[in-house]
């Protein structure tokens, strides 16, 4: 199982906080919060990593290094100062050939506690060329984007008015082929995986798997706060 991070962001709404760091490297409970997700893709599992990165991605290297602290082989895929999109980011990533046919997708600043054999088992069982994973929302975390019909995301989007229906939302983890990525990600172009997403679901391409567990995030001061009381009754 290979999991690609999307860690190129440049995080401006904690740059208030930590103007001199890329967001994956933002202090959880006294560690990066990389090697937190690191720590818990190698417990899962996960063969091997592609970091793509961006901001400040040399002290992403500097840090995580190649990998071997967790057994894992890292790869990296810098997109320097041009910045492609999560989308564009991943296809830079397929042009330079480090992709697996079928890999994982995580958000650099993303916390899950979800079990990774078992997305993975349902993506194989599925037979669509994309998963999300889809969390029962009904508003409480962030606005709902998702129409979830178990197997099936059968709409997502996060720019148009919610449909009745829409209870779930992306809870930061998925699956893609790179088919998808050929097929839908021109080279060179930004362009944002909700965009993506968005088209596979009206297309009927899109498998959806609900976790039961709440995710965390690093993205705003109450999220990183959250994930902090979380992982600090762990210690």
């Amino acid at each position: 199982m290979q999991c690609v991070i999307l860690a190129g962001g440049l995080g401006t709404r904690m740059r208030h906080r930590f103007e001199s760091l890329p967001k994956v490297l933002i202090p959880v409970c006294g560690r990066p919060f990389a090697q937190w997700q690191l720590d818990w893709l190698a417990g899962q599992g996960v063969t091997d990593v592609v970091y793509s990165i961006g901001y400040r991605g040399d002290m992403v290297r500097a840090t995580v290094g190649d990998g071997a602290r967790w057994g894992v082989p890292i790869h990296y895929v810098d997109e320097g100062s041009d910045l492609r999109g999560t989308a564009g980011a991943i296809r830079l990533a397929a042009d330079h050939g480090v992709l697996a046919e079928s890999f994982f997708v995580l958000y650099g600043d993303s916390f899950l506690t979800i079990d990774l054999a078992s997305v993975w088992a349902a993506f194989l069982a599925r037979r669509r060329p994309a998963l999300m994973t889809v969390f029962r929302n009904d508003g409480q975390w962030d606005r709902s984007n998702v129409v979830f019909r178990d197997p099936s995301v059968s709409l997502y989007d996060k720019e148009g008015p919610p449909a009745p229906d829409m209870v779930y939302i992306d809870y930061g983890l998925s699956v893609l082929t790179l088919d998808v990525i050929d097929r839908h990600v021109p080279a060179g172009v930004a362009c944002d995986l909700a965009t993506v997403f968005h088209r596979l679901s009206l297309d009927g391409e899109l498998a959806g798997y609900e976790a039961t567990e709440r995710f965390y995030e690093i993205g705003s001061d109450e999220g990183l706060r959250a994930l902090e009381v979380a992982l600090g009754s762990r210690l």
